[in-house]
């Protein structure tokens, strides 16, 4: 992962702890060593943050900041990724590992009802929490795994095709330079 396109989006630490909402979280965005963007950070707030996600928690996002300080990993990664389930997707991340968890405890999964409500949702919790809570958990720890794995296989890849251009690059400048010199 190239290091100057992460920094292009990401939010600069003292403008986060400036603002009124994040006082009590001053210390913490002050580390400097969750702003870092090195393979290993970059690679553990990837998995942080997507192991958040799956969680069907509320304040996913300081479960992942507290995963990111515990991890001393990127901050704002770890935190930011969480919205990967926002209220658009989440109805169907969830599902997805409620179905994933009853394939796992060999249940059968509950169908919907024709109109899904609140109530509805309340009566089935007892009998859908133990698949849901083991399916967001093998996904969470099934994302973080690949996706820890993944960034660094990307930023590796990244920074030796960066080295073997600089390599090229060289020797065009010396086979340019000798052959000035052969005329």
């Amino acid at each position: 992962m190239p290091r100057r396109f992460l920094q292009r989006y990401m939010p600069r630490p003292d403008t986060l702890s400036r603002q009124r909402s994040l006082r009590f979280m001053a210390p913490l965005i002050a580390e400097p060593a969750l702003w870092v963007l090195s393979r290993r950070s970059v690679a553990n707030a990837f998995s942080v943050g997507l192991f958040c996600a799956m969680l069907p928690i509320p304040f996913q996002m300081v479960v992942a900041a507290l995963g990111a300080r515990w991890s001393r990993c990127n901050l704002a990664l770890s935190v930011g990724l969480v919205w990967i389930t926002n209220p658009l997707t989440m109805p169907l991340i969830f599902f997805g590992n409620y179905r994933l968890g009853a394939w796992l405890l060999d249940t059968p999964p509950r169908e919907a009802p024709s109109r899904v409500s609140t109530q509805w949702i309340a009566e089935q919790m007892a009998d859908i929490m133990p698949a849901l809570l083991l399916g967001s958990a093998a996904t969470a720890l099934l994302l973080a795994v690949a996706a820890n794995v993944s960034i660094r296989l990307i930023w590796r890849w990244h920074v030796t095709r960066h080295w073997k251009r600089r390599r090229l690059k060289r020797q065009q400048r010396r086979a340019c330079i000798e052959s000035e010199f052969d005329d």
